[in-house]
C-alpha cells in the first residue's frame, strides 16, 4: 500500500507500488493494475477528491482510472474492509463520511501501536527497508515550497507503510496501515492552513525516525514516532476546533 506523488493519481500517470511487490512496470500484469487501481481511488479519497458522502459508480471509476472493472470492484473490496467506503445493498457504494469520534479513535490506537512498529523497523530493519524509508520523502522540500499536497500525502503513506513492514510483524502491519489511511483524511483538512515551514517541520519530524531506525535505536525511533502522532493530533485538532463530537465534516478545498 506504498504511494507517493510519483507512482500515484488518476487514470494511467505514472506507474504504481503494490504492497510488498516490485514497482510496476509498463507491461499489463493483473495483481499489479488491481494494487495501482487501489492506490489510486484510495489517494483520491485521502484527498477529497472523491468527496465523503459522493456515491461511487463501477462504471464511471473504471472510465476515471483506465481500468478494469475487476480492478475496481477488487479496490472497492479492500477499502471498504479499512472503513473508507461503504457499501450497501441496492445503495452502491459511497465514500464514508469523516467523522470527529472516529478519528480520535483512530489516532488512540495509532499512539499505542505504531511506535511499537517503528522500535521494532530500529531492531528488524534490513538496508533494503532502509533505503526505502531514507528515498520516503525525497523531493518533499521541493512539494512543502509548492503546497503539493497529493505529493506530500502520497510520500506520508509510503513513509507509514514501509516502517510497518520493516517492524517484521505482518499483524501490527495490517492494522496500522489502514489506520494511517483512516488519519490521513483528517491530515488533509488540517493541512489547508500549513505554512512552508510547518510542513518542512513536519518531514523533519519523519527524517527524525528515519535516522533512530537507521543507527538501529529502539528507544529513540519510538519517541520520536510519538513526537510525530502528538503534533499531527493537535493539527487537526486546531484544524477542526468547535466541531461536535461525532459530527460528519468536509474537508476544505486544498490550495495545492
Amino acid at each position: 500500500m506504498t504511494l507517493d506523488e510519483r507512482t500515484t493519481g488518476r487514470g494511467t500517470r505514472g506507474a504504481g507500488r503494490p504492497e510488498d511487490g516490485p514497482p510496476i512496470v509498463a507491461g499489463w500484469a493483473p495483481e499489479l493494475q488491481k494494487a495501482k487501481v487501489y492506490e489510486q481511488i484510495l489517494l483520491d479519497v485521502i484527498l477529497g477528491e472523491l468527496p465523503p458522502g459522493s456515491r461511487l459508480d463501477e462504471q464511471d471509476l473504471v472510465r476515471r482510472y483506465d481500468a478494469g472493472l475487476a480492478g475496481v470492484r477488487d479496490a472497492l473490496g479492500r477499502l471498504a474492509l479499512e472503513g473508507l467506503v461503504v457499501r450497501r445493498p441496492r445503495a452502491g457504494t459511497t465514500v464514508a463520511p469523516l467523522d470527529l469520534v472516529e478519528v480520535r479513535q483512530a489516532f488512540e490506537a495509532r499512539r499505542l501501536i505504531e511506535p511499537h512498529c517503528a522500535a521494532l523497523a530500529a531492531t528488524h530493519a534490513t538496508p533494503e527497508d532502509i533505503a526505502a524509508l531514507q528515498s520516503a520523502f525525497e523531493g518533499g522540500k521541493e512539494a512543502a515550497r509548492l503546497r503539493d499536497s497529493r505529493a506530500l500525502i502520497g510520500m506520508d503513506q509510503h513513509f507509514h507503510a514501509a516502517i510497518a513492514r520493516a517492524s517484521r510483524n505482518p499483524t501490527l502491519a495490517q492494522i496500522v496501515i489502514p489506520l494511517q489511511h483512516k488519519a490521513a483524511r483528517f491530515w488533509v483538512y488540517s493541512m489547508v492552513e500549513d505554512t512552508e515551514q510547518e510542513r518542512l517541520a513536519e518531514i523533519a519530524r519523519h527524517q527524525e525516525v528515519v535516522d533512530c531506525i537507521t543507527r538501529h535505536d529502539p528507544e529513540a525511533a519510538h519517541a520520536a514516532m510519538l513526537n510525530i502522532l502528538g503534533v499531527f493530533s493537535e493539527n487537526v485538532k486546531r484544524s477542526v476546533a468547535g466541531g461536535a463530537a461525532g459530527e460528519a465534516i468536509r474537508p476544505r478545498r486544498l490550495l495545492a
